[in-house]
């Protein structure tokens, strides 16, 4: 079928470190900071902050609910890289695979929050995930506010 990519930066003005921390070791509190589109956190299998662990994200997304198991597939703490690899949930009924890479550099005063959005879509007339796009970037707009005001 159709594979695709999407990208988008996002400035934020947290430390690059700070950014990829919380996605990395502790994703469980971005519900606290973005409740509205992220309902919670779970760990599955393994620990926060290791290759190799299921967590399980709750979020809203285009007024629905949602859930995403996901798989660390890759953490690069010396570049404030992180991977997750989408297992299960509602994104595989459209798409046959689905990856989230965020890569945080820093810049000035704070950084930037790469996001690529790797899938393949098990239909044609799938949609780019293009609103998913825009959600992550506001997810990491509420996040950058909320470790920037404390």
């Amino acid at each position: 079928m159709g594979t695709g990519k999407l990208e988008t930066d996002v400035e934020l003005k947290a430390s690059a470190e700070k950014f990829h921390e919380v996605f990395c070791g502790r994703p469980h509190h971005i519900s606290n900071v973005s409740p509205d589109k992220i309902q919670g956190v779970e760990l599955h299998d393994g620990e926060w902050g290791k290759e190799g662990s299921i967590i399980c994200w709750s979020y809203v997304h285009d007024g629905e609910a949602k859930i995403a198991k996901e798989k660390v597939e890759a953490i690069d703490a010396k570049n404030n890289s992180i991977t997750f690899r989408v297992i299960e949930g509602d994104l595989l009924k459209e798409y046959k695979s689905f990856i989230l890479k965020i890569d945080v550099t820093p810049k000035g005063e704070g950084s930037v929050a790469h996001w690529t959005l790797e899938y393949e879509k098990l239909k044609e007339d799938v949609p780019h995930p293009e609103t998913l796009l825009g959600f992550c970037s506001e997810v990491s707009k509420e996040l950058d506010n909320h470790l920037t005001s404390a």
